[in-house]
């Protein structure tokens, strides 16, 4: 299925099933070697604790989704937004962690990536360089496994043709294919090469509602990014009903840039690789009670 649809947006397209690489090497160096056994998705909050006025208060903790997705040590994946209320600002949170057992306690590589405030440009950091908790505020979209070693999905994909994004483009191809029926994947890919268009959110909070599109995309800071650019997709084809964001990105490099992943700014030239899971559960975690589709992509 997926093969099929990426042809149709990419000069050269490759899926099959393998082996998943020991993702604790070179360049991705999590804290665990895959992302099979028992995978599964959570969305936490939502942007509507963010937009159109900020609702600071709101503040999570991976160790405890780990246990409400009844994965207690999970392997958690994928986007969302940092605590402010322990860094202080507003920053995007890219999370890696393996989330703490009754064995062992938590392995938190996850980064960091916010607005430098001496020159504007992007400050991606390793989170556990200053802190030592595994919160994170506002939103979250997660991948969780048991972190083990087996097959997966690669996806090789290069030389975009089509007007949609990487995740886009799969979660689109799921939807067509599958219709009614939700199809969740997660997991991690890199933009071995060219350049990437990332937002990243201010420090301060807007202190004027953001009712729009516009509002938003005038609020945060786009920067053009260069690979390798090593990304954390977790996709859902259609929202059962759940208020969900159906996709969501984070990526982050071993040369200092990192953010929210909107599209390659160099078609020509990209090239792909990924290692996905279709998930086997869907968790709704603390939704918004007011709802609004402004801000999603």
């Amino acid at each position: 299925v997926l093969q099929k649809g990426l042809k149709e947006n990419f000069a050269d397209a490759q899926v099959s099933v393998v082996d998943c690489p020991d993702l604790t090497q070179e360049p991705f160096n999590f804290p665990a070697k895959g992302i099979c056994g028992k995978p599964r998705i959570a969305d936490v909050g939502g942007v509507p604790y963010l937009i159109p006025v900020v609702q600071k208060e709101k503040v999570y903790d991976l160790n405890t989704v780990a246990k409400d997705i009844e994965l207690p040590g999970a392997f958690i994946l994928g986007a969302g937004a940092a605590s402010s209320k322990i860094l202080g600002v507003n920053a995007e949170l890219i999370p890696i962690v393996q989330t703490k057992s009754e064995k062992k306690p938590a392995v938190n590589g996850s980064y960091i990536a916010q607005i430098n405030p001496a020159d504007k440009a992007c400050l991606l950091e390793k989170y556990s360089s200053k802190y030592t908790d595994c919160e994170f505020g506002l939103l979250a979209n997660l991948y969780a496994s048991e972190g083990q070693p087996g097959k997966v999905i690669e996806v090789k994909a290069n030389g975009r043709t089509g007007e949609l994004n990487f995740v886009s483009c799969l979660r689109q191809i799921l939807e067509k294919h599958y219709g009614e029926k939700p199809v969740g994947m997660g997991g991690t890919f890199i933009i071995q090469k060219g350049k990437a268009k990332i937002h990243i959110m201010p420090p301060e909070f807007s202190a004027c509602p953001l009712n729009t599109d516009e509002d938003v995309n005038n609020w945060l800071k786009f920067f053009e990014m260069k690979a390798p650019l090593i990304c954390q997709p977790v996709i859902v084809s259609r929202d059962p009903g759940f208020d969900l964001r159906v996709e969501h990105t984070h990526c982050f490099s071993h040369h200092g840039e990192g953010g929210h992943y909107h599209q390659d700014t160099s078609p020509d030239s990209v090239q792909y690789l990924g290692y996905l899971l279709p998930a086997e559960l869907l968790f709704r975690i603390d939704r918004p009670q007011e709802m609004h589709l402004v801000g999603r992509d």
